[in-house]
């Protein structure tokens, strides 16, 4: 590296690394674990990069990051479009910032039919963070993934996790009623809503309010902050998981995010949930649970790889002939193939 005049770090040109069989640069997963525990921003959107595009090499890096992960505090944010999402995550990561706290944000956006790409629009919204070596940033792309997140959004917080970020925010799609995958991976999910959009009727309705553990009316300033604030409440007298001797009872935060106004009592609450968490052991239940999903979750797609191995096989044109001519059903068909595999 050397210094431009402006007195900025740029790179100067080495010898060419070695590539692999189809032209593309070897990894050095080693050197660049330990580079994204330095903090080097390349290092760490290399990793995720390797996580997303399902590398080769991606066993090897799961075997490199497993020493570092654990440390990380994970906050997922949910809620309907036009919250107020993105503008919630930039305050909190301003104020997390300002605690001295290094944070990475995993942005997922819906995909774009064409290209299949993430949209990026809240890494355009988050240019405030854009030259602070103490903030990560990575729009995901959904590519379809139900849920409100991208599959490969558990390995790429181990990356987070282990380049050193003591905080990871995770804001999902915004895509309302099919967000409730975030509460399996985030320790402390918030849930937005904003009055004047029905959020309050809509989060009760969709079961939202299960996944919550921070309800935040933000846009507080608006007319119906006080009518979604009791709606809420009358939400939550119905009952539900955070019921019974011992449980966490969500608080209801009013914000009005654009202004930073309120954040403060939410991070308050996170805390205040994070002790929760360690004191009644909900907190190691839930990076069990999570830990046992993600396997789960790799299980599958590698079953899933096998079986369309086997597609268009001879094996599975006989399986497809016996089911027709009523010689035998699916599922034995099926527990056949899966024998086979």
């Amino acid at each position: 590296m050397t210094e431009s005049p402006q007195g900025t770090a740029v790179a100067t040109p080495g010898p060419a690394a070695p590539r692999g069989r189809r032209g593309r640069r070897a990894v050095d997963v080693p050197d660049l674990v330990a580079r994204a525990r330095d903090g080097e921003a390349r290092a760490v959107a290399r990793l995720i990069s390797l996580v997303e595009d399902a590398s080769p090499v991606l066993r090897e890096v799961a075997a490199a990051l497993a020493p570092h992960t654990g440390g990380a505090q994970v906050l997922g944010l949910t809620g309907s479009p036009g919250v107020g999402k993105s503008t919630t995550t930039t305050a909190l990561v301003r104020a997390l910032r300002r605690a001295g706290r290094r944070v990475g944000v995993l942005a997922v956006d819906p995909s774009s039919p064409f290209s299949g790409g993430a949209l990026l629009g809240d890494r355009v919204r988050m240019q405030d963070h854009a030259g602070d070596p103490g903030v990560y940033i990575r729009s995901m792309a959904s590519r379809g993934h139900l849920g409100g997140l991208a599959w490969a959004t558990p390995q790429a917080l181990r990356v987070l996790d282990a380049a050193g970020c003591d905080v990871v925010l995770v804001e999902t799609v915004g895509v309302g009623q099919s967000e409730l995958e975030i509460a399996s991976l985030a320790d402390t999910t918030l849930v937005l809503v904003a009055p004047g959009m029905g959020d309050g009727i809509q989060a009760a309705k969709a079961g939202i309010l299960e996944v919550a553990d921070v309800l935040v009316v933000n846009k507080a300033d608006r007319d119906g902050a006080d009518r979604t604030v009791r709606d809420l409440r009358y939400a939550q007298s119905l009952g539900g998981r955070h019921t019974g001797p011992g449980a966490w009872q969500p608080p209801i935060c009013r914000t009005v995010a654009a202004r930073e106004e309120g954040i403060a009592r939410v991070l308050e609450h996170v805390q205040a949930h994070r002790r929760w968490l360690a004191d009644s052991g909900e907190g190691a239940r839930r990076r069990a649970e999570r830990a046992a999903r993600e396997i789960e979750a790799i299980a599958l797609a590698g079953l899933r790889a096998r079986i369309g191995d086997v597609r268009g096989s001879a094996a599975l044109a006989a399986l497809a002939d016996q089911v027709v001519a009523g010689e035998t059903d699916p599922y034995r068909a099926a527990d056949r193939l899966l024998a086979q595999l």
